[in-house]
């Protein structure tokens, strides 16, 4: 049974809108895309290379399948460590309007998506992951169907766009498992998903 993973690119105040771009993903108006490009080192090209070699199959949704099938097809460098695994694996794409996918390998599940995907992760040897998507992981969190959650947090904050965990999300617990900080401040941290939150107080017992 495969592990369902998440890697997410976020800004400081919580953006994971067009990372790669200024026409990956306009929608609202959003005019800051390409806000990651200048923070690409050595470092975050290791940490993206050892998460793909990991990948057995990827869960997309719409729009980020849209982006990557426009963008990846094109590149076919055997040596590409991105593009050999996502031309080549499968790929599952959550969505009700997408009828005949062009991209090879594609599969285009729908209804109930719980039990949809944890059939995928019963059947996916080694990761079924989810690149951006950020929608999608926010419901496969609140379905607790999510084991790891990567979060690249960068060093830049932009004021708009679409946020990964807006007011009125499920409260969540995540265990930290693992992180460093590249060359050039990107915060790579690694979360598995432990549950619903837990709650104290720091006041004084009355009788202290």
């Amino acid at each position: 049974m495969g592990k369902l993973v998440s890697t997410l690119f976020v800004t400081l105040d919580g953006v994971y809108q067009a990372p790669g771009g200024p026409q990956e993903d306009p929608s609202g108006g959003f005019t800051h895309g390409g806000w990651s490009f200048v923070y690409g080192d050595e470092d975050f090209g290791r940490f993206a290379a050892e998460v793909f070699d990991r990948a057995g199959a990827f869960l997309l949704g719409r729009r980020t399948y849209d982006i990557f099938a426009a963008y990846w097809p094109k590149v076919t460098d055997p040596a590409n460590p991105i593009a050999s695994r996502l031309n080549v694996l499968p790929k599952y794409v959550v969505s009700s309007t997408l009828e005949a996918p062009e991209w090879s390998g594609t599969t285009v599940i729908g209804g109930d998506l719980a039990k949809e995907v944890q059939a995928l992760k019963e059947r996916t040897d080694g990761e079924l992951q989810v690149h951006g998507s950020g929608a999608l992981v926010r419901s496969l969190i609140d379905l607790r169907l999510l084991d790891t959650l990567h979060l690249l947090t960068f060093p830049v904050v932009l004021g708009t766009g679409h946020r990964l965990f807006p007011d009125g999300s499920v409260p969540t617990r995540f265990r930290h498992t693992d992180g460093h900080v590249t060359g050039t401040g990107v915060s790579i941290q690694s979360y598995d998903l432990a549950g619903d939150p837990e709650y104290g107080s720091y006041e004084l017992p009355e009788n202290a």
